[in-house]
């Protein structure tokens, strides 16, 4: 099965929602993904130390919630060590309101770019107001398709790499799929690739991605050996040979258009530069993963042959 955008055959894909412009992975991110006009957003699964399947990015909790202040005297914090009870506690929004206020060059890099005619544009007081009251928390997978069906939107779910010893998560992201019947409009992507294997092996149907770095090796034959419908795979970015348009880059791009054209969905992450996005779309590129939807529904405009 392939996977479309609803206008063109290019993917506006929200990273862990549309994270430049809310708390990332939290239901208020996905609903902005919906604002932006996305096709799908991204969003990442782990699973808390009673078997839920818990959609946060990090293994540990430090960077985006209060975990250390909420529970001082806990001797570390990766997800995995907690309770669903004990995770739903947390506030997972203050943070970036915090980052907001520091001065661009001080904030995460994905918000660096962050414009301040793009906060006034996409950040409404009240959603700052919201995002900082302590009422954002971190959702369940479960919760984010609940509310993926009511915005109707598709879903790349990316399966994170499990702490030693923990298993399961392959059979318990499908479960909650299948129990709400969204086979259709999921796409399962890892870097973990033989859980691309689990889930094709449990799952004939289901489109599945490999997600990689940079690119691999004989890029087809591996393709359908795994028996995926799209390929991930980051941004080039090697200024010493001018980007795109270096030897390396333009090596890159062809690349891109060798899987597109062996019938494979590309989807690129994550690319916030409005320059790369022509040059990738150029390329073949179906899909393009970003923190900056905006950005991104202005290229393919831009992109589409006037009629």
């Amino acid at each position: 099965m392939m996977l479309s955008g609803t206008s063109t055959n290019i993917l506006n894909i929200a990273h862990r929602g549309a994270r430049a412009y809310a708390p990332e992975n939290t239901l208020v991110a996905f609903a902005k993904a919906k604002i932006l006009s996305c096709d799908m957003f991204e969003l990442d699964v782990r699973l808390s130390k009673d078997s839920v399947v818990i959609v946060y990015h990090d293994e540990n909790l430090l960077r985006c919630t209060d975990a250390k202040t909420r529970f001082p005297d806990r001797s570390n914090y990766n997800l995995a060590d907690f309770t669903y009870a004990e995770l739903s506690s947390l506030d997972a929004g203050s943070w970036y309101i915090e980052q907001l206020a520091l001065p661009s060059a001080k904030r995460q890099p994905f918000l660096q770019s962050l414009t301040e005619a793009e906060i006034d544009e996409f950040i409404s007081p009240s959603e700052r107001k919201l995002y900082a009251s302590g009422d954002i928390k971190i959702p369940t997978l479960a919760e984010a398709l609940v509310l993926a069906k009511e915005l109707n939107l598709m879903v790349n779910i990316e399966l994170k790499k499990q702490a030693a010893g923990i298993t399961g998560l392959v059979e318990a992201i499908l479960a909650v799929v299948n129990e709400m019947k969204m086979a259709d409009d999921i796409l399962i992507s890892s870097f973990e690739h033989d859980m691309l294997k689990q889930v094709r092996q449990q799952d004939k149907t289901i489109a599945t991605a490999v997600l990689t770095g940079s690119p691999i090796k004989a890029p087809v034959t591996y393709l359908r050996k795994l028996q995926v419908n799209a390929y991930s795979i980051g941004c080039f970015n090697d200024d010493e040979s001018n980007g795109y348009s270096g030897r390396l880059g333009k090596r890159y791009l062809k690349h891109i258009n060798k899987i597109h054209h062996a019938g494979f969905d590309v989807h690129i992450w994550t690319c916030n530069n409005q320059e790369e996005m022509r040059y990738l779309l150029s390329a073949g590129a179906t899909g393009l993963i970003s923190d900056y939807p905006n950005r991104v529904r202005e290229k393919i405009t831009d992109f589409i042959p006037k009629t």
